[in-house]
């Protein structure tokens, strides 16, 4: 893995589930909220580590689906 794009992409964000932050970006661009994340995924299920940091990066890529489309 030499590219640190991809670094990124697979750090694993929640350790029970094995959700990573690429298939959580994944799921938040097609529209789910953090309950059908964690449905989907399995993750915030678990031990509950990983609860402010996905919650967080969760909203914050919402944000910035609200600034691009602004309607939605």
């Amino acid at each position: 893995m030499n590219n640190p794009e991809e670094a990124v992409i697979d750090e694993v964000m929640c350790t029970c589930s094995g959700t990573t932050r690429g298939m959580i970006y994944d799921l938040v661009m097609q529209g789910k909220n953090i309950e059908a994340i964690s449905r989907y995924s399995g993750a915030l299920s678990g031990c509950g580590g990983c609860e402010w940091e996905i919650g967080e990066f969760v909203k914050a890529l919402q944000a910035t689906q609200d600034e691009i489309n602004p309607e939605s």
